[in-house]
């Protein structure tokens, strides 16, 4: 049955602004932190962004430990060694530093630091039993929302796909959003996380109607579905976006777009992980399990060819997005704005260096079916889709983009 209702969720605390990592004293007093756990990667610690972070904490009397070997789309073998690390130095507080990576595996070690077993038993919805230790979020990248996120990705090298674990239990108790440690985030790390963040944005946006959803009243699902909050916030995202990214890209340097790109990609965490993303995402799992693409790219590549499957039942929703995208839609019809809207993406792809064919990536056409089967096994992210979806029908979509 549908729903009348819907709930809307972010971190316990969120800060935002120019130096508001020298909050993490206060922060960490706050929460009575005694020995904190920072999870982060080599990269950041050789850019001294982990000592900037470490040091406010450090001052509040906080024995700090670091495990730095994070990796882009970490693997199980990774999530084991940061586990290891925890269970070894028995935090009380656990921070992940970097980008949707480091805070993904933050959040999973915080889980199995907390509540023992393994990360395969937390795998898929609110299999997490109970309140993690407090654990803090900070992004170096502006893209994938994990600061306020209820979900964690794993990569399983073995399958060839990536796994989720989503859970409210996974969004972190304090969010610390300071575009200024984004100003040392290399030029294709700053392309792919922005078209990510407007990947969760347009996906939100697009998603089915929260009323659509078939779920029975008091049943706790992944998402929301599509709402008007969500709505409000996806919107801005994209507004932020189409106006600042490839200045962050092109100017790596200037505060103003990486400011509004910090803000973009957290109001696009808040839009998606309340309301939903779907056919891109279950589409991205197994193409960049296999191909090892960035998480950002295979989504901002995939994204208009699934924004044309949906023009048939979002016209209007993209025609809106066209205008937030900045197209001129004076005097065009609600199909030919939302066909500009696809457009738009496909240039913004173009001008950031976003791979536009999945033959780019090193894919190849007899692995197709396989994507398509995987993805098809999603079915959280099929029910969050507007527009029916059949196996035959992704395969379709892969083949347009390769």
């Amino acid at each position: 049955m549908s729903r009348d209702i819907w709930n809307f969720s972010s971190a316990g605390r969120l800060l935002f602004g120019r130096g508001a990592v020298n909050e993490l004293a206060a922060i960490a007093n706050r929460l009575a932190a005694r020995r904190l756990l920072i999870v982060t990667d080599a990269n950041l610690v050789a850019a001294g962004v982990l000592q900037r972070v470490r040091q406010p904490i450090v001052s509040a009397g906080v024995d700090v430990l670091v495990f730095e070997g994070g990796q882009p789309e970490p693997s199980f073998e990774c999530a084991d060694q940061a586990i290891a690390a925890a269970r070894q130095g028995n935090p009380d507080a656990i921070l992940g530093l970097g980008g949707g990576s480091n805070m993904d595996l933050a959040k999973i070690t915080a889980a199995v630091a907390t509540h023992g077993g393994s990360y395969h038993d937390y795998f898929d919805f609110d299999n997490v039993p109970g309140p993690v230790m407090p654990l803090i979020c900070v992004p170096t990248t502006a893209g994938t929302g994990s600061e306020v996120s209820h979900a964690a990705v794993l990569t399983d090298h073995e399958q060839l796909t990536k796994v989720s674990t989503l859970s409210p239990y996974l969004r972190p108790t304090v969010a610390v959003v300071d575009p200024e440690l984004t100003l040392s985030c290399p030029r294709k790390p700053t392309a792919d996380s922005g078209i990510d963040a407007l990947t969760h944005a347009v996906e939100a946006y697009l998603a089915t109607r929260s009323t659509d959803l078939d779920v029975p009243t008091g049943t706790l699902f992944p998402y929301e579905g599509k709402f008007p909050l969500a709505d409000s916030l996806a919107l801005q995202a994209v507004s932020l976006i189409a106006t600042h990214l490839v200045t962050a890209v092109e100017e790596p340097k200037n505060v103003t777009a990486r400011s509004a790109m910090a803000q973009a990609a957290t109001l696009a965490g808040l839009a998606f992980s309340n309301a939903a993303v779907a056919l891109v995402h279950a589409m991205e799992y197994p193409l960049g399990g296999a191909l090892h693409c960035s998480h950002g790219e295979g989504n901002g590549l995939l994204l208009p060819h699934v924004m044309r499957y949906l023009l048939p039942v979002r016209t209007p929703e993209l025609a809106q997005l066209a205008k937030q995208l900045g197209v001129d839609t004076t005097g065009l019809s609600d199909d030919e704005a939302a066909r500009n809207a696809i457009d738009a993406v496909q240039t913004l792809n173009n001008d950031i260096g976003i791979r536009s064919r999945i033959r780019d990536l090193g894919g190849r056409s007899e692995q197709l079916p396989e994507f398509a089967a995987k993805a098809f096994t999603i079915k959280r992210l099929m029910a969050l889709t507007p527009r029916p979806v059949s196996e035959a029908d992704i395969l379709h979509i892969y083949q347009a983009a390769f």
